[in-house]
């Protein structure tokens, strides 16, 4: 491949026992990401025109605050406002008939710029960037490092979403018989462990009828944060969910 291979945070995602390594690499990009927005970079003049026009999404606006630099925030924030205010007072005032601004099933220039702002976030796409590169450096070192697929076949599965994501990327990244297998063994992967985590989850349940109180938790105790994990996709880190 001549793009860049991302194997050391794939390989240590892969290493480490969790019900999603997938979940766990996207989680280190975006704190990556979150902090190189809110760095020094945010003073640059590259930088802020990105932010200006694309902005960013309710659940990273969030993450940014976290970061506790409200100047900061606050810069990026205004000067997006300014060029959002701009932008739109130049669309809104092509026409001063309704009428054509909201004509043909909401596809006006105005609404077709808002549809945009409103579905960009500048940290998502920091993170969309490198997170493919990681797709397609599993799928390269599975296809020919007999020891990262074995680590692959003997991982705990992976959430809903980036179960998804492997297949669908893996129509892009291999061909052939090679992708016949790696569906093959995604999908035994995958399910094996979703089964594993329902069952667990199912015993969790029983727990709470009186006639199981007094038998063994078996490996139930943390069902319902590793059910979360693959399911909704919030953290392949079991030990933070424990």
């Amino acid at each position: 491949m001549k793009e860049q291979l991302y194997t050391i945070p794939v390989n240590d995602a892969f290493a480490k026992d969790m019900e999603c390594p997938i979940c766990a690499m996207y989680k280190e990009l975006e704190k990556n990401a979150v902090e190189f927005t809110m760095g020094p970079s945010y003073m640059e003049d590259d930088v802020r025109e990105v932010t200006d026009k694309i902005g960013f999404c309710t659940d990273h606006v969030r993450k940014l605050l976290q970061m506790e630099n409200k100047l900061g925030i606050s810069l990026i924030l205004h000067s997006h406002m300014v060029k959002t205010n701009k932008d739109i007072e130049k669309l809104s005032s092509q026409s001063t008939k309704a009428s054509t601004l909201f004509k043909k099933k909401d596809i006006s220039p105005l609404t077709s710029y808002l549809k945009d702002l409103n579905s960009s976030c500048y940290v998502c796409n920091r993170i969309e960037e490198t997170f493919k590169r990681y797709i397609r450096t599993i799928h390269y070192l599975w296809s020919n490092e007999e020891s990262f697929k074995r680590k692959y076949e003997n991982s705990k599965g992976f959430c809903t979403k980036h179960y998804q994501d492997l297949l669908i990327e893996a129509t892009k990244n291999l061909s052939g018989a090679k992708l016949d297998e790696y569906i093959e063994v995604t999908n035994k992967i995958y399910l094996d462990n979703m089964k594993r985590v329902t069952d667990d989850l199912e015993w969790f349940i029983d727990k709470f009828d009186y006639r199981h109180k007094d038998e063994p938790w078996k490996n139930s105790k943390d069902a319902l944060p590793r059910a979360i994990i693959k399911t909704v996709t919030v953290d392949g880190n079991l030990e933070e969910n424990k």
